[in-house]
């Protein structure tokens, strides 16, 4: 699959040093916002999250968001998830271009997200494993119909 390097802006936007951003990233990237406004957006939903067994911890831009944050995050940004894998079912979609749907997305991979772009994965690194990473779903933004009157 094809890559291309892509930070979203947070070099622009002022950002410095290492972060567990991609969730972050991946928003600004598809969903074509600034670094800044993806990196406030979870941040706030993220003081939302209640602490558990098998969580300890909140959602945030810098250190990782939580997959029930990011499901609140993209509803409110009106995306919709699709679903690619059941317990027990194995892997049905592998990250590539003929597997995935065109169009801008966002997948869910084992602790990381990443934006793919009509099959271009826009990351800041090669995230596919040669075509063998399992998708565990996406997120995308469903096209609405305007009808002028």
């Amino acid at each position: 699959m094809e890559f291309h390097y892509n930070d979203g802006g947070r070099a622009a936007a002022g950002y410095r040093g290492k972060a567990r951003d991609c969730a972050c990233r991946a928003i600004a990237i598809a969903a074509e916002i600034p670094y800044a406004e993806a990196y406030s957006l979870i941040n706030a939903k993220g003081k939302q999250d209640r602490c558990s067994k098998r969580r300890n911890g909140k959602s945030s831009a810098g250190t990782g968001v939580f997959k029930p944050t990011m499901h609140r995050i993209m509803e409110s940004l009106g995306w919709v998830w699709e679903p690619c894998m059941e317990i027990g079912s194995g892997c049905k979609i592998h990250l590539r271009a003929e597997e995935l749907p065109r169009g801008r997305i966002i997948v869910s991979l084992s602790r990381h997200f990443a934006a793919v772009i009509d099959g271009v994965i826009h990351d800041t690194h090669d995230c596919s494993r040669d075509g063998t990473r399992c998708v565990y779903g996406f997120y995308f933004k469903p096209i609405t119909d305007k009808v002028e009157g």
